[in-house]
């Protein structure tokens, strides 16, 4: 009897550690499935030393020798951008602003030289061979009038051609008449001289040469008592209503000036009055040696007040208020060469780099032409050290082509 019992406890022993033999293996596998990793999800493979670049599949960097790194699905929101706590936003001093529409008006001042209206200078020339008989205007830069008298030529050769003509009028014929009168002209003798043979009736030698319009002389080539040819250079007048002013100006105000745009212009010579023009050209080519832009700029000087040579200082016409556009503070943009960013601020602490277009820079504000929607929070302080953290971790975003 005794030896039943103990055969029966032995039996239950044996039972019973199987059991549990059954159950620990059970819940052993059922950890091991449990803590067995899922797969993770590769989006792409890129070089550590080259972020910006992106590969679809593992292998040898074509930049430097090592195998690519993956991007895996788990690490997109960290990809999307660089986390920073509060404490080291307060230690990088960082600081944010919105986008916002704002009212940019970009100014403009410069100094500028008067010079001459080119446009506005007359050639003054023998109409044909002969004497200067008398010089009027004797000196450069001696002021005339408009209809004023120049010189007074002595023009023999005209002689024969106006007897003719007198001969050929006594006859009565109307064509030939005409003809002759015609001859005249071509020997280049003015309207003025056929005029006066005609109601004179003798041969007219000489030829008073006039002023077109009021000026000064700003080339005088002869001399009383010079022979001259026919065609040859007497004098250049100049006119000094409008002048000319030539101004330079940065590169970076390059938008600030358009052809057509109204300018005012003041000087310390007549103490407060404007002067009003408009831009005429935009010059070609650029000043290497002051690395400054030039501009030819067409002046109203009705009364002549200003002088070749005067300095002016000159500034945009205040016209129509532009429209906003959206803006960001200009100590904001990044500027890297080959692209324009800013750092943006997605929220939860995370910041990740947006490729901008800009615009004009006025007011300590820059217009942001493409990139960004108004209300966006920008990095306005401490972004260059986040952009570079960024950029090695490839989340730099790709600089369209």
């Amino acid at each position: 009897m005794k030896t039943t019992t103990l055969s029966a406890l032995a039996v239950a022993v044996l039972v019973a550690g199987g059991a549990g033999y059954f159950v620990g293996q059970k819940q052993s596998h059922q950890h091991a499935t449990v803590a067995q990793p899922a797969e993770r999800k590769v989006l792409y493979w890129y070089d550590p030393m080259v972020p910006g670049q992106r590969f679809d599949k593992p292998g040898k960097s074509p930049f430097m020798d090592m195998e690519l790194v993956p991007r895996y699905a788990d690490e997109e929101k960290a990809a999307a951008g660089v986390a920073i706590s509060t404490r080291q936003q307060q230690n990088l001093g960082m600081k944010t602003a919105k986008a916002q529409m704002r009212q940019l008006e970009s100014p403009f001042s410069a100094f500028a030289t008067v010079s001459a209206d080119e446009r506005n200078i007359t050639l003054v020339s023998a109409p044909a061979n002969g004497v200067v008989k008398r010089l009027y205007a004797s000196a450069p830069q001696q002021q005339v009038k408009a209809g004023e008298p120049l010189a007074q030529l002595w023009i023999p050769q005209w002689t024969t051609a106006q007897q003719e003509y007198l001969a050929v009028r006594q006859l009565g014929d109307a064509g030939l008449t005409r003809a002759a009168r015609e001859r005249l002209a071509l020997q280049f003798m003015p309207e003025e001289a056929i005029r006066a043979l005609e109601r004179s009736g003798k041969p007219q030698t000489t030829l008073t040469v006039r002023a077109a319009k009021a000026g000064y002389v700003v080339k005088l080539d002869v001399r009383e008592g010079a022979q001259i040819a026919a065609t040859a250079p007497l004098f250049e007048i100049a006119s000094l209503d409008p002048v000319w002013l030539v101004v330079d100006y940065p590169q970076t105000q390059a938008q600030s000036l358009r052809v057509g745009s109204d300018i005012v212009a003041t000087t310390q010579s007549w103490p407060g009055e404007q002067f009003h023009g408009t831009v005429s050209e935009l010059l070609p080519q650029m000043e290497t040696t002051t690395r400054t832009l030039k501009a030819r700029i067409v002046l109203d000087n009705p009364e002549q007040k200003l002088k070749p040579g005067m300095y002016l200082n000159v500034s945009r016409a205040q016209g129509a208020p532009r429209p906003p556009v959206l803006a960001v503070p200009e100590e904001a943009v990044i500027n890297s060469g080959d692209s324009t960013r800013l750092l943006l601020a997605t929220g939860d602490g995370y910041f990740r780099p947006v490729n901008v277009k800009t615009g004009i820079t006025a007011q300590g504000w820059t217009e942001i032409v493409s990139g960004l929607k108004a209300g966006d929070e920008v990095v306005t302080s401490g972004q260059f050290l986040i952009d570079s953290e960024a950029s090695l971790r490839s989340v730099m975003p790709e600089v369209s082509q």
